[in-house]
């Protein structure tokens, strides 16, 4: 891997974050593979987190956390920032008036 700064590699885990979260609960993905995984979850626990792209991006974030931290309080706090910062971009997209 390169040798990336921490505010990139941050700044790239928030990005990859909320773009895996924003497919899986707004997109139908390619060939409609997402809405037709979305339409079988149902009603289900994971038919309802697949609908929430702050859910969603809750649980993409860990292991990009991992990847970004070291200790078990970094990786927390790491966690807790990347998803904050890819619900922040989620909620600048919704604002969008197109």
């Amino acid at each position: 891997m390169p040798d990336w700064s921490e505010p990139f590699r941050f700044t790239l885990a928030v990005l990859a974050t909320w773009r895996v979260a924003h497919l899986v609960s707004r997109e139908d993905g390619p060939f409609d593979l997402i809405v037709r995984l979305r339409a079988r979850a149902g009603d289900s626990v994971l038919g309802h987190l697949m609908d929430c792209p702050h859910c969603v991006g809750l649980w993409v974030a860990l292991p990009a956390a991992w990847w970004l931290a070291s200790t078990p309080l970094e990786r927390l706090v790491a966690w807790l920032a990347i998803a904050g910062g890819a619900s922040l971009a989620e909620r600048l997209v919704e604002r969008d008036p197109r």
